[in-house]
């Protein structure tokens, strides 16, 4: 049975990712930065009847909850063999580029950039143990540089000193590490689910959370002959569905 870590995992997009995962057969670690809450999220899905699944504590932005985690997954089970990497916080607004405190920017960063990096480097001697090693990094489409540089772009007035720039660098890691473990059976890319109705965007989104998590499971669950380093959106009309960075 695969194994499955989603950081971030205890509402929404990241919840939806859980359960439609286990429900293919995979069991989940889901990442909580709060235990008791992950525990009772998991004894409500006992009772609706979806087992396979257990909490973990998990704050991407504290390095010994990071290592607490990897150490019990090590000892749970051996290996990992998916990493998804969902937390992430929108930061506070609004994100003037003129006037946002570098407080606020910072907070972003650490954990939509640096914590991710952190959870990665952390996990990634379990995931060597995998025959199939997948990362996934999730995005936005917010992140990318060709779309805000076009007017005809449906979001080309959504610029932000913070929440997009933290994941353009996400990006930017995304191709680094992929480039990195490119001769070997990992798949690293980037996935953005698309304009989602969540608690994130006051449910201004037009697609649902469960599109979204279909979304990037499918793109996360490639085949090795599939190729690494991409950056996935639902919200891109070509049937490849690749945006550019």
């Amino acid at each position: 049975m695969k194994t499955v870590l989603i950081t971030g995992a205890t509402r929404s997009i990241g919840l939806e990712t859980a359960k439609q995962l286990v429900k293919k057969g995979l069991f989940v670690y889901l990442g909580s930065r709060n235990i008791e809450k992950g525990n009772i999220i998991i004894e409500e899905l006992k009772n609706d009847g979806i087992e396979g699944i257990k909490a973990i504590q998990l704050d991407v932005t504290d390095p010994a909850s990071i290592l607490a985690a990897r150490n019990f997954i090590e000892k749970d089970n051996g290996q990992l063999d998916i990493l998804i990497n969902n937390a992430g916080i929108s930061g506070k607004l609004p994100q003037n580029a003129s006037n946002t405190p570098i407080g606020d920017i910072r907070e972003a960063f650490e954990t939509n950039f640096f914590g991710t990096i952190n959870v990665t480097q952390t996990f990634l001697p379990l995931l060597r143990n995998s025959e199939s090693p997948r990362i996934t990094n999730v995005t936005s489409g917010l992140s990318s540089l060709t779309l805000h540089n076009d007017p005809n772009w449906i979001f080309y007035a959504f610029k932000g000193a913070s929440y997009g720039p933290s994941k353009t660098a996400l990006n930017a890691y995304t191709i680094a590490l992929a480039y990195e473990l490119k001769d070997t059976k990992f798949k690293v890319n980037a996935i953005d689910s698309g304009f989602t109705a969540t608690d994130f965007n006051q449910h201004r989104g037009h697609g649902t959370v469960e599109e979204a998590a279909k979304f990037i499971i499918e793109h996360t669950l490639l085949e090795d002959e599939h190729a690494t380093g991409q950056f996935y959106s639902k919200d891109i009309a070509e049937d490849n569905k690749v945006s550019p960075w």
